[in-house]
């Protein structure tokens, strides 16, 4: 009888542990789809720093770099569903306060995969938790996973 209330205890208490920096790293990108998903710009918004930045690598031309209100106002003006999903488990590096989450991606519009490619997104700890810093990706149209 003790042993099984001593195998309960400590399976309630490794149920309860608090996530890792790592799971807590990939939560915050992940909420960042979610806000993109629901078209929720305060959502957005609460996973990032103020002056995050994005960019994105397509194909040969230059980059495009975009502020959190510009990304705002294009999630927010498209009527159709959109989804980003990590299309495998991401990469996650940490050292003290900064946070790396790499991992490859499909985009959905509309329910079919527009693009795919590599997010690559910075975080730094906060004391409100993970907040991007910057989002980096590819968006590539053709290879995708979901095509």
């Amino acid at each position: 009888m003790r042993l099984l209330a001593s195998f309960l205890l400590t399976s309630v208490i490794l149920l309860s542990a608090p996530a890792s920096d790592e799971e807590e790293a990939i939560a915050a990108v992940q909420r960042t789809f979610d806000g993109i998903a629901a078209r929720d710009g305060d959502m957005i918004r609460s996973n990032m720093l103020p002056d995050a930045r994005i960019c994105a690598a397509r194909d040969e031309n230059p980059p495009v770099n975009a502020t959190i209100a510009e990304l705002m106002d294009r999630i927010t003006a498209e009527k159709r569903p959109l989804l980003e999903r990590f299309t495998s488990p991401p990469r996650v590096l940490i050292r003290g306060r900064i946070a790396q989450v790499w991992g490859e991606y499909e985009f959905l519009l509309d329910n079919k995969v527009n693009h795919c490619g590599v997010d690559s997104a910075s975080l730094i700890k906060t004391p409100d938790g993970w907040k991007i810093a910057t989002i980096v990706y590819t968006s590539e149209t053709t290879g995708c996973k979901g095509q």
